[in-house]
């Protein structure tokens, strides 16, 4: 499949989880495919949830050297969309209408401000479109 794509935190966080073999594998490929292709990327809501996560759940805690490190060579290269009062207003309106979360609405919003053609996650519907941006599951 080829065209953008945006990858949720939970895609980032299973790289790091033992517990979920098959997932962690998955989630290091579309990681992988996202770096290597140029077609990939997320958003600064998205890195500042992963940090928040590593630095604090898991098990043992990411550190901060660590925490440098990931940030430098994976986020900061898929680093794309910037919080904005466009964003924000995006996001408002997707929320009334598809009835979202606030935090879900952002991502949906900052897929379709990419232009992303696929959101990567599991915290929505596997197969369910809004606004032209197709959302996928990638662990179902």
């Amino acid at each position: 499949m080829n065209g953008r794509f945006f990858l949720d935190t939970n895609i980032f966080v299973y790289t790091f989880d033992p517990k979920a073999p098959s997932k962690s594998k998955k989630a290091a490929q579309l990681i992988h495919r996202a770096v290597d292709s140029g077609e990939g990327m997320t958003s600064y809501q998205v890195v500042q949830e992963f940090l928040n996560v590593a630095l604090r759940r898991f098990s043992p805690a990411m550190s901060t050297a660590e925490a440098e490190q990931y940030l430098i060579t994976v986020l900061r290269p898929l680093l794309a969309v910037h919080s904005s009062p466009a964003l924000y207003l995006s996001a408002l309106r997707l929320a009334e209408k598809y009835r979202l979360s606030w935090y879900d609405s952002l991502i949906v919003g900052a897929a379709i401000e990419g232009a992303c053609d696929r959101l990567y996650s599991e915290d929505f519907q596997h197969g369910q479109k809004i606004e032209g941006l197709r959302i996928e599951n990638p662990f179902a």
